[in-house]
């Protein structure tokens, strides 16, 4: 009994530390230590600085300068101005999030005053434009997040031109719809591509080609949630992936949605040998050698008609042809007939005969 008391006496002690120790995650929004803004949480400490659901219009003025983690979602910022985040420095910001924001327009500077800045998200937001100066000043970024934000408008060659002088090791462009391999979008030096849920039926030959240029080598690729077409014109994807599957974590996970078939078939159990060609929805040479095949049989109907104009136009003198052919036949019929006949003939074999009467 004692030794509960004593140890009832024991944790009683703690409780005050305790409470102290978990006084920061009650302070109010406006209490909160170095000035957190009024319409966003601080959580524990002002470097994790969350604004959710707010509809705010612009990003807050009032963050602490200590903030690390910057995370706004579900307002209408619309358009990201310049030095959108500069009306007070914000030296030590490495992560911004603006996950569902409406966020239309990306302009020059926007950026600016977040030299710390090593990721940047802008998932679900419909972007329509994008400034070729947009990420200058943040020349530390390294992961950038575009998962469903490009599905508007084609950004691909405004992209490429903003992309330009950065240094990225991670880009995410899951879930846009994308139909090929975006590669005016992958710098030199990229690591990691996600490219998940996407619209994407195979890699061609072409793209392949780019994934070995010197410095996308080492990139790796994450293709699960495509609808890849497993027919002949995968072969070429198919004979890469199994040589370097280890550049596609998800390699095991990829499933063929067509032809039906193979639905449903694990990539890397297929070979590319056994993949046959069929009619696809991409132009791809299963509808090619469909086309063909279709173009022959117009060559077809267009020679039987030609041949059919010949014999109405050349009705008559092949009537003539067939009267006389018929002549000619009745002819000859009625020669052998009339040499049948007198052979046939009883006195004519008599007189034969008997030659010496």
């Amino acid at each position: 009994m004692a030794r509960r008391q004593a140890r009832a006496a024991g944790s009683g002690r703690w409780l005050p530390w305790l409470g102290l120790a978990l006084l920061p995650l009650a302070v109010s929004p406006a209490a909160a230590p170095g000035g957190c803004p009024s319409a966003c949480y601080c959580v524990a400490t002002p470097e994790l600085v969350q604004c959710r659901y707010e509809r705010l219009e612009e990003p807050p003025r009032e963050l602490p300068a200590t903030v690390h983690n910057l995370s706004i979602a579900g307002s209408n910022l619309s358009v990201l101005h310049r030095a959108a985040f500069a009306a007070r420095p914000l030296p030590d910001l490495r992560l911004l999030r603006l996950r569902h924001d409406n966020i239309q327009i990306i302009e020059d500077m926007a950026l600016q005053g977040l030299p710390a800045l090593r990721t940047l998200d802008l998932s679900h937001n419909p972007l329509l434009s994008v400034a070729a100066g947009a990420f200058t000043g943040v020349p530390l970024l390294r992961t950038l997040q575009l998962n469903q934000a490009l599905l508007a408008a084609p950004l691909e060659e405004q992209l490429a031109l903003a992309l330009r002088n950065l240094s990225l090791r991670r880009l995410e462009l899951a879930g846009n719809a994308l139909r090929a391999l975006p590669a005016a979008l992958l710098p030199a030096g990229l690591e990691e591509l996600d490219l998940r849920n996407n619209s994407l039926q195979r890699l061609t030959a072409a793209e392949l080609r780019s994934l070995e240029a010197p410095g996308l080598r080492g990139l790796r690729l994450t293709l699960g949630a495509n609808p890849l077409s497993c027919d002949c014109a995968l072969r070429p994807f198919l004979a890469w992936l199994r040589v370097t599957a280890a550049r596609l974590p998800d390699a095991r996970s990829l499933h063929c949605a067509g032809p039906p078939p193979l639905r449903g078939a694990t990539l890397l159990h297929l070979r590319p040998e056994g993949l046959a060609c069929a009619a696809t929805e991409g132009g791809e040479p299963g509808q090619l050698e469909t086309a063909s095949y279709v173009f022959f049989g117009i060559v077809l109907a267009l020679i039987g008609i030609v041949f059919l104009m010949v014999l109405y136009l050349n009705r008559r003198g092949i009537k003539r042809w067939l009267h006389n052919l018929r002549e000619a036949c009745r002819d000859q019929m009625e020669g052998y007939h009339y040499r049948y006949e007198q052979d046939a003939d009883p006195r004519r074999a008599s007189a034969i005969g008997t030659p010496g009467l």
